[in-house]
């Protein structure tokens, strides 16, 4: 795969001029009511997580766990898809409440999804997506078959490699390039990456995470990169948080949490090393296995009833994020 930089740099957009933080999120809490009538549950989804990109560090940071952890859910808090029942999402320092569906916002925040066959109408031929994102975003005076055919470039691809072709007639590498191509049209600080290698033969999904660790280095873009896949991401992010039943139990530098961790959790996640289930995925109509719904309901550690070094504190209370050797790690064993 070819990958080259033509001076595509992330956008200008100001939202919060001279604030610090790209993305700062403090507390951030989403419920959803389950069922109906007397039969109604909260289910905590994502519970007071707090992290941080810096806006002048460019950084892939991932969120990992297993299903219904709660790392899409953050994902769609960030993009404005759901609303937060507490605390905050800032981008460039105004809240995502503000100015979520501004253009704006729009150009500089780019999702990338799992599935690569359902971003694409398997009617509509592939090249028009690119270029109704060019008009939608277009500069005056700007050339749109240049912007096309940079962002295209910086994917390993060609116009004509997809010209006029239908979703049935490319790969599943070459759709999720050029569904990230076409993310990069409106040149973002930030992409939102949700299991992007997921649904991609195995052989492929190295030529994804060397393009956003390009995309980092080249380009100067963010990107959240949420996955199931330990391995792609101790290779590819530059820190990591563990996601459990909503809450970041660890947080720090990838190669410390995967290569020494803390938290039980993480260290039944690295011994598992689980692969991605597709068919999983997460709906505000929730279905949830016996035992995700027991540890949701948890009082105390959520993890409680998995863990090997459970203590009786670790029934009755819920631990605090400490601060050890450069990272944040939830658990009673630290207390």
């Amino acid at each position: 795969m070819r990958v080259r930089s033509k001076n595509f740099r992330s956008n200008t957009v100001e939202f919060g001029h001279g604030h610090s933080k790209l993305l700062d999120i403090n507390d951030l809490s989403k419920v959803f009511i389950r069922g109906q009538g007397f039969s109604k549950t909260r289910l905590v989804a994502v519970n007071k997580v707090s992290l941080s990109l810096e806006r002048d560090k460019p950084e892939i940071f991932t969120l990992a766990g297993e299903s219904g952890s709660g790392k899409s859910t953050v994902a769609k808090l960030i993009l404005g898809f759901e609303e937060p029942t507490s605390g905050n999402v800032v981008y460039k320092g105004e809240k995502i409440s503000n100015i979520k569906g501004s253009m704006e916002f729009m150009k500089d925040v780019q999702p990338v999804f799992q599935n690569p066959f359902e971003t694409f109408n398997p009617l509509k031929k592939i090249d028009s997506y690119l270029y109704e994102t060019e008009k939608n975003y277009r500069m005056p005076g700007a050339d749109e078959h240049r912007r096309v055919k940079e962002s295209l470039e910086l994917v390993g691809l060609s116009l004509a490699e997809i010209k006029d072709k239908y979703p049935s007639e490319m790969s599943g590498g070459q759709l999720q390039r050029t569904s990230i191509a076409r993310a990069l049209i409106t040149k973002p600080s930030l992409l939102i990456a949700d299991e992007p290698v997921s649904m991609i033969d195995a052989s492929l999904r190295m030529s994804i995470v060397n393009l956003f660790k390009s995309l980092k280095e080249k380009e100067n873009v963010s990107i959240i990169y949420i996955t199931h896949d330990l391995a792609t991401a101790y290779y590819v992010s530059d820190r990591i948080a563990i996601m459990l039943r909503g809450y970041i139990v660890e947080i720090g530098p990838t190669k410390s949490v995967l290569g020494n961790p803390l938290h039980p959790y993480t260290k039944m996640l690295i011994d598992s090393v689980p692969s991605p289930d597709p068919t999983k995925k997460w709906k505000e109509d929730i279905v949830l296995s016996d035992m995700e719904s027991s540890e949701f309901a948890r009082k105390g550690c959520k993890f409680a009833g998995r863990c090997p070094e459970v203590k009786d504190i670790c029934t009755r209370c819920e631990p605090e994020s400490v601060k050890i050797d450069g990272r944040n790690v939830r658990c009673h064993l630290y207390q």
